[in-house]
């Protein structure tokens, strides 16, 4: 009897979105990061943890050019970046935030959001004389743009208050949100749950979900280990700015090098 069955599609492979490899970086007699490697699918949610001084926040820096490696080379969307400037590889959509949310503070939330905004033909003196009506145009959309994110993450009231006059937790709300502005391809949180209330952390990591459903990877510093295993599909773990393991999130949490390191079992 002829078997009808089709046979199985190929299994695609992922595409990497972002790739370090060999970074390091030393600030005098200390090695902050020492010949580390990253792989961020696209599409994906990613963490990368690892004890206090492990090298978490230098290889984000690194990874935006905020500091430049000693050595290593990153692929950002198929194009090497270790050489561009950190406002270009924004511009090419990879955002970032910071473990102390940086706002304008005494800019009002709508404005903090309107900077973010790439490419505004008002930026150029001379457009503000030959293409005014663009301007308007463009002011008008990036605001409605503005308004709906700020909605989405329940600052819609906030819009014309000072962002110094936020709380922590609302400031990481509109960095995030402004992030949003630039229509990011890749965002990288630093810390996003650090200092605050976990009824805000439950709809942070609501948002963060739902971003990523609409098509934006995420790489995620944190040490609220509820928060990265709830959230990442794998987990990258750093310890005196090397790799230690990588896995998914059960398979980090059984991991005895991890456990030895990290948690201090």
């Amino acid at each position: 009897m002829e078997d009808k069955r089709q046979p199985a599609p190929p299994v695609q492979p992922e595409k990497m979105l972002l790739t370090a490899q060999g970074l390091s970086k030393a600030f005098g007699g200390i090695q902050a990061v020492n010949n580390a490697e990253l792989h961020v699918p696209e599409g994906k949610i990613i963490g990368l943890i690892g004890p206090n001084g492990a090298g978490k926040t230098t290889l984000f820096n690194l990874l935006c050019n905020f500091i430049p490696s000693d050595q290593g080379r990153i692929i950002f969307n198929g194009r090497p970046i270790e050489r561009l400037q950190p406002h270009k590889i924004a511009l090419q959509g990879m955002i970032r935030t910071f473990q102390v949310a940086r706002v304008l503070s005494r800019l009002s939330v709508l404005e903090n959001m309107l900077l973010a905004a790439p490419h505004q033909t008002g930026e150029k003196l001379q457009n503000t004389f030959f293409q005014a009506h663009i301007i308007r145009r463009q002011e008008k959309e990036l605001k409605e743009k503005a308004h709906i994110i700020l909605e989405s993450v329940g600052l819609a009231a906030k819009v014309n208050d000072y962002a110094g006059a936020l709380s922590g937790g609302q400031r990481k709300l509109l960095e995030m949100a402004r992030g949003l502005m630039a229509d990011p391809k890749l965002m990288l949180l630093d810390e996003p749950a650090a200092g605050v209330n976990p009824t805000l952390i439950q709809q942070i990591c609501g948002h963060i979900n739902r971003w990523n459903d609409n098509g934006i990877t995420f790489l995620i510093i944190e040490h609220n280990m509820d928060v990265i295993m709830s959230l990442c599909d794998r987990v990258w773990v750093l310890a005196e700015g090397q790799n230690l393991a990588e896995g998914t999130p059960a398979e980090i949490q059984s991991n005895k090098e991890v456990l030895e390191a990290y948690l201090g079992q």
